[in-house]
């Protein structure tokens, strides 16, 4: 009876530590990150497509690895990220390349946009299968970061003005909130830009801190008020025809991560991906429509040879910068290359929207 005793004691003993152990290991498993995002969560496509994310992932993996959204400014400002990610701060931001040039220069900003660029297929092409994330991160490297891209949107507009644009020479002295490469060439024609954070777009034009702007596609900008000051839109966005925003993440807490985790959180990035992207395309046929209707907007199309005009100043801007910062040149070559590459499949492929007469 004593070593029967002794055994269920024992027994006893060896599942309660077995318990003990099992409920570290799962502690252990669980994960939970801090994200500022760069978009506030009400934002169509760009902050909600955030919040999703995180939903998402929190329930693909039970609750296991949690990451919580933080509004612009919650933490940090709303584009100063990379340095907050850098340090471990945070673990992650939901943010975009373009908002890093002060960092690193413009030539981060080809992993956002490229002016008169190629649209999704191409652009993803190149950044998944021609180079184009690879150098990304190895440029993050540097930083103590890595990042995966998080969600893709459409074309945009090229810009929200008072007045219609007749000729570009109004386009010198004016004052215009523009962001990433297209802004370059925006300078090199006259325009002060600036980069201004989306919150802070309406005020510096209503208070005329700024004269005009672009940030985004109908559906956002329509959300952020733009219609109520300018209601001039133009068309079509020869500065952004596709835009790839990323989960920038401090490299020591995503290499900390389970093989099982870092999984998950790639497929549930690409699933946003291809989700936001879709969502884009499907909502800015109907916002560009009630902006003219309902607002009054008048949607104006730039003519071919304003267009010309554009990506004429745009290749002296890739000629110059390239002369002068390294690491542009090295971004802007593979771009390139893989364009080059590219055009044989892309041209036999091409298709006008009709042929019909």
């Amino acid at each position: 009876m004593k070593l029967r005793t002794s055994l269920k004691v024992l027994a006893a003993g060896v599942a309660v530590a077995l318990a003990a152990s099992s409920g570290s290991a799962l502690a252990q498993q669980r994960v939970k990150w801090k994200m500022q995002s760069a978009f506030g969560s009400t934002l169509p496509h760009l902050g909600t497509s955030g919040v999703r994310f995180a939903k998402n992932l929190n329930e693909a993996t039970d609750g296991r690895f949690d990451i919580k959204f933080f509004e612009p400014g919650a933490l940090v400002p709303a584009l100063e990220c990379f340095d907050a990610a850098s340090k471990g701060s945070v673990e992650s931001c939901w943010t975009t390349p373009g908002y890093h040039t002060g960092k690193l220069g413009p030539g981060v900003s080809f992993f956002t946009t490229v002016p008169f660029g190629p649209q999704f297929g191409e652009f993803m092409a190149w950044k998944r299968d021609g180079g184009g994330d690879k150098l990304r991160n190895e440029i993050y490297a540097e930083h103590g970061l890595i990042a995966i891209d998080c969600f893709a949107i459409g074309p945009e507009t090229s810009g929200w003005f008072k007045n219609e644009i007749k000729s570009l020479d109004q386009l010198k002295g004016m004052k215009m909130r523009f962001f990433g490469l297209g802004a370059q060439v925006m300078q090199k024609l006259g325009v002060s830009t600036q980069l201004l954070a989306a919150a802070d777009i309406y005020p510096a034009l209503e208070r005329g801190v700024i004269d005009a702007t672009e940030f985004s596609m109908p559906s956002i900008d329509q959300k952020l008020g733009f219609y109520q000051i300018a209601k001039n839109n133009y068309f079509p966005g020869w500065h952004q025809q596709i835009s790839v925003s990323e989960l920038l993440m401090n490299k020591k807490a995503y290499e900390a991560l389970s093989k099982g985790n870092k999984k998950v959180l790639e497929m549930t990035l690409g699933e946003s991906v291809l989700a936001t992207y879709a969502e884009t395309e499907a909502r800015n046929p109907g916002a560009m429509n009630e902006n003219a209707e309902k607002y009054g907007v008048k949607n104006r199309r730039w003519g071919d040879a304003e267009l010309a005009a554009f990506e004429k100043v745009w290749f002296e801007v890739v000629k110059e910068e390239s002369a002068k910062d390294a690491l542009f040149k090295k971004v802007a070559d593979n771009f390139y290359a893989f364009r080059n590459k590219y055009k044989a499949w892309g041209e036999a492929q091409y298709l006008a929207p009709t042929y019909l007469k």
